[in-house]
């Protein structure tokens, strides 16, 4: 084959020279970014609707202010990925805040300590002997301002005042997110001061309103963002991702290629949640489902979509050893509480219901860890209506993103810059015929199947087309038939008791 130069010309040189021209023979190594919507503080440096790469969760505190959605949602992000590349986005909140009051009825005489838990939070105030219900309700409303989890570094998402005996606790964004927001008073602490009647919550502002994540999805452009939480899962919101995601005009569409899918919440009955699966079927869209009220989650929508997903990017972006392609189940999630009551937490035959519907799941082990169950997108259906499970487990989004990535990068490195002819009887480094072009998406199989991306490169190689278009002269098409690697959900067995074998 005939030597290629892009800089040395290839005639017209006399005069002596020895030269070397460096160009790169191509080395492709994968990554991925994982992007955080939410709510940063009023007067946080982070400007609105820009994507912006944080390294900790302590500088999403200094960019986002303490106790913000967003610096809580890295700060869970970065307790289940911790090397992972992160990048945050603030999105203006719209609605109403949630506005909840604690009113202290009555103190022990002798004094104690008191507990109450918001978003999961153990918020404690020291009583000394004589205490007044003013003086406790003042303790509290300034141990809710100044709280702070050493261990974890949580902070709270609201902010508290105090008139006389009673607490007023404000929600620090705006919005329906807050809806159920965990304030609990436990009974197994020994001798809370505040179980029992000793005080009273009541939540005297419901909150409403979704912000407008418009602005913030096209701020993304091109730039490549495989893994979007987003805990806003009102029906408008999810239209926007989907217009954002979409494959004819979006991220996924053929003439930008920059990809995404989209994590978010829901939270509802077993019903409810089928319910809102049904409805959806979106390959780009994945929803975390959550309890409903009643069962008491201590973990709030953005803490939950945050950590889960998290829990679960390192394995999806990973087309080096397989781990893309394994299944999930079992990976604890750290940073999220179990709801209170299990009794509400779905069975087996639950849980196969929701993923049937397009919900993914989770489990609650008997420590009282969250893990993952199984995650899947909400595609369920092809484009006739008929029941098609491709694109239904998440891993095929990130075999996906990696195979075309790796097949893009091939083809690049071996192709790009080049002239296109049916045959190549020179040997010219120039010229591309079609045959020539199937060797690297081959080796690129093959690569690929070695990594436990995909399986049967030989099969692949036997189905692929590589052909001239018959219309345009400059143009290649390729038929690609793909079989990836799927997780190991479902080991069946078939334990036959016998009282004896029967002789041979």
């Amino acid at each position: 084959m005939g030597i290629l130069f892009n800089n040395i010309p290839g005639a017209g040189l006399v005069a002596p020279l020895f030269a070397f021209e460096v160009t790169s023979g191509g080395s492709y190594q994968s990554a991925s970014r994982l992007l955080l919507i939410g709510h940063k503080n009023t007067g946080a440096l982070i400007a609105d609707n820009t994507p912006t790469p944080v390294g900790s969760a302590q500088e999403a505190v200094a960019l986002c202010g303490a106790g913000s959605m967003l610096a809580e949602m890295a700060r869970v992000a970065f307790l289940n990925a911790p090397t992972q590349e992160t990048w945050i986005l603030a999105a203006p909140a719209t609605g109403t805040a949630r506005v909840d009051t604690i009113k202290v009825n009555s103190v022990p005489a002798g004094g104690g300590v008191a507990t109450i838990e918001i978003a999961g939070e153990p918020v404690q105030v020291q009583i000394a002997a004589g205490d007044s219900v003013n003086t406790v309700a003042a303790a509290l409303a300034a141990a809710i301002n100044a709280y702070f989890n050493a261990l974890t570094g949580a902070a709270l998402s609201v902010a508290a005042t105090v008139a006389t005996d009673t607490v007023t606790v404000t929600a620090r964004h705006l919005g329906l997110i807050y809806v159920d927001y965990d304030f609990y008073v436990p009974t197994v602490v020994a001798g809370n001061a505040f179980a029992g009647a000793a005080v009273t919550i009541t939540n005297t502002v419901v909150p409403t309103g979704s912000p407008d994540l418009s602005a913030a999805l096209a701020a993304l452009g091109d730039d490549p963002f495989d893994w979007i939480v987003s805990p806003f899962s009102d029906a408008t919101n999810i239209a926007r991702y989907t217009a954002a995601m979409n494959d004819v005009s979006g991220r996924w569409a053929y003439n930008r290629q920059v990809y995404g899918h989209v994590f978010t919440t829901a939270a509802g009955t077993l019903s409810a949640l089928t319910t809102i699966g049904l409805a959806l079927n979106d390959r780009h869209l994945t929803i975390h489902p959550r309890l409903p009220v009643a069962a008491g989650n201590p973990t709030p929508a953005w803490l939950a979509a945050a950590a889960r997903t998290a829990r679960i990017v390192p394995w999806l972006s990973d087309d080096a050893t397989g781990n893309v392609s394994r299944n999930q189940k079992g990976l604890v999630v750290q940073g999220e509480r179990p709801p209170r009551d299990r009794s509400l937490v779905p069975t087996y035959a639950g849980r196969n219901t929701m993923l049937r519907s397009g919900i993914s799941s989770v489990i609650v082990n008997t420590d009282g860890g969250v893990a993952i169950d199984k995650i899947v997108t909400t595609y369920q259906k092809d484009a006739n209506s008929q029941p098609d499970e491709t694109f239904r487990d998440i891993q095929a989004m990130g075999q996906l993103v990696a195979i075309l990535r790796y097949f893009r990068a091939q083809l690049s490195y071996e192709h790009g810059q080049k002239a296109l002819a049916d045959e190549n009887p020179g040997g010219l480094g120039a010229l591309s015929p079609p045959k020539s072009i199937q060797a690297p998406l081959v080796h690129a199989a093959d690569t690929l199947e070695n990594r436990g991306v995909l399986e049967n490169a030989r099969g692949f190689a036997d189905r692929l087309i590589v052909q001239r278009n018959s219309q345009s002269a400059n143009r290649v098409d390729i038929m690609a038939p793909i079989d990836r690697v799927n997780p190991l959900d479902v080991i069946a067995a078939n334990a036959m008791l016998y009282s004896q074998y029967r002789a041979a």
